[in-house]
């Protein structure tokens, strides 16, 4: 994932858990807009969502965060 999009995904986290408290959760798709606009990049998320990380549809907003930060 690119730095943006690694940026976009950390600013939604924050956001939910400042909106909703700590044990909201969430699913990959909260990052995408509802259109498939970029295909590839939403393959790219759910690959590593569900086959590097072997995350649940819904994750804890805080465990993502910490996740994408650990990327390099």
């Amino acid at each position: 994932m690119d730095l943006i999009f690694k940026q976009k995904m950390i600013a939604i986290c924050d956001d939910k858990i400042a909106n909703k408290g700590i044990n909201v959760g969430l699913s990959f798709y909260a990052f995408f807009a509802n259109k498939n606009n970029n295909p590839e990049l939403l393959m790219e998320v759910a690959e590593w969502w569900i086959k590097t990380n072997k995350l649940d549809h819904f994750e804890k907003a805080f465990k993502i965060k910490k996740l994408v930060e650990a990327l390099n």
